[in-house]
């Protein structure tokens, strides 16, 4: 059975990768409700982590889960010690804390920028996660930590890059960064409305020349009267066959 579940996350980790730019570490998003299962189930979350999804990680959580965690008392302790050894990423709510679940699904935005995994067991998390394409989702169950298969807004979104519909974040990244070389912006719209204006220039100096007269044309060599065409006349026998010209006789 372990063996099926590790060929069945490396499918699902080959997929993100392929489809949506994931690269390692892998950034892993948890809150206090994953750390509480976690306890719960005697599961060591820094040592389990990177062997399941068979890469190196970065455990992370945000200000306002434990915020969370602090706001619910003695029975949360030990998930709150959890959390607290995990990096804290900066969100929006930093001055006026919000409830965990809303403050984790506002760092995936729209389209997962910065490739989150999130490792929740709250089902208000999760019901809003599967609606963004691109999100993996780690939950725990029967004393395991379990990658969730692609979600179908992961799967359409795929499909609708394959036909050309749309194209991946990482395409647009490279869009953008070619246009910036190219020095095309907002403003290429104004540079091509207005025309640039022709230079006076001086007229050609050898279009200002005279026209150089044509010579007459030389007078062609004719034959003087006193040339004559040299023939070369033969003799003809009797019967009007050419006879070639006697030989010179020798004493």
């Amino acid at each position: 059975m372990k063996i099926k579940r590790q060929k069945q996350a490396k499918k699902t980790i080959s997929f993100y990768k392929y489809n949506f730019s994931f690269r390692e570490p892998f950034q892993i998003l948890i809150d206090g409700t994953f750390c509480q299962a976690a306890l719960k189930n005697k599961i060591q979350i820094k040592e389990q982590m990177p062997k399941y999804l068979m890469g190196e990680v970065q455990l992370c959580t945000t200000n306002c889960a434990l915020k969370e965690l602090e706001s619910l008392g003695k029975e949360l302790y030990g998930a709150k010690i959890i959390l607290q050894r995990f990096q804290v990423r900066s969100c929006k709510h930093f001055k006026s804390p919000v409830p965990a679940s809303e403050c984790l699904l506002s760092m995936l935005e729209d389209t997962n920028p910065h490739h989150y995994f999130v490792a929740t067991q709250d089902h208000e998390v999760t019901a809003g996660l599967k609606k963004i394409p691109g999100v993996p989702l780690l939950y725990i169950i029967l004393n395991t930590i379990v990658l969730d298969k692609p979600s179908q807004s992961s799967l359409d979104h795929v499909q609708a890059v394959q036909m050309g519909e749309l194209i991946t974040p990482a395409q647009q990244q490279s869009i953008r960064s070619l246009k910036e070389e190219q020095g095309i912006g907002q403003n290429e719209g104004e540079r091509r409305g207005k025309k640039r204006k022709r230079k006076q220039s001086n007229p050609n100096p050898l279009s200002c020349l005279k026209k150089k007269k044509k010579g007459l044309p030389t007078p062609s060599l004719k034959k003087t009267d006193g040339e004559k065409k040299r023939s070369r006349h033969r003799r003809r026998g009797k019967h009007g066959v050419e006879s070639a010209p006697a030989a010179p006789v020798t004493s």
